[in-house]
């Protein structure tokens, strides 16, 4: 992880029967990639299993809720890392990642809410697009953020840091 947690990436896709407004709605697969560089190599931690909630309302999906168990992430470099992560996200005090927003429009625009990491709450807006596919909608989007406005800090290996 450099000075930023490089990106980001949120991919829902929300499945759902029926087409009546203002009925609730929950994930049915998520995707979230968290991308950062170490001073040994770059990473990427990947989960598939997060909650997403939403209502739809028209052509808009709102009282947005997304939740994600921060141990969920896993590495393709070894628990040594995924735990340097977990340290660095503060996963024993604040386990989860959470963002909640009022509303989401159908196709591509700025995403605005409350973005919880390590315990931190901070208002973000971030590009994303939403495609709606039958009774079906996937929304992607991608961030780049810094550790530090969430209070983290970066992490080492062998008192290595990045700077």
């Amino acid at each position: 992880m450099k000075n930023t947690l490089k990106s980001v990436m949120l991919l829902f896709a929300v499945t759902f029967f029926g087409f009546v407004n203002a009925q609730n709605i929950t994930g049915k697969s998520t995707k979230i990639a968290v991308d950062g560089t170490s001073p040994m190599h770059d990473w990427t931690m990947t989960s598939s299993s997060a909650n997403f909630s939403g209502t739809i309302n028209g052509n808009a999906i709102t009282n947005v809720k997304f939740n994600m168990p921060v141990k969920n992430l896993k590495s393709t470099k070894g628990k040594m890392m995924d735990n340097k992560a977990y340290d660095a996200l503060k996963a024993d005090k604040a386990p989860n990642i959470s963002f909640t927003a009022t509303s989401l429009s159908v196709g591509k625009g700025n995403l605005a809410g409350k973005l919880t990491i390590a315990g931190v709450t901070k208002d973000v807006s971030f590009p994303v697009n939403v495609v709606k596919n039958g009774a079906s909608y996937n929304i992607t989007g991608t961030e780049n953020l810094k550790l530090s406005d969430f209070g983290m800090e970066r992490p080492g290996f062998m008192g290595i840091k990045n700077r």
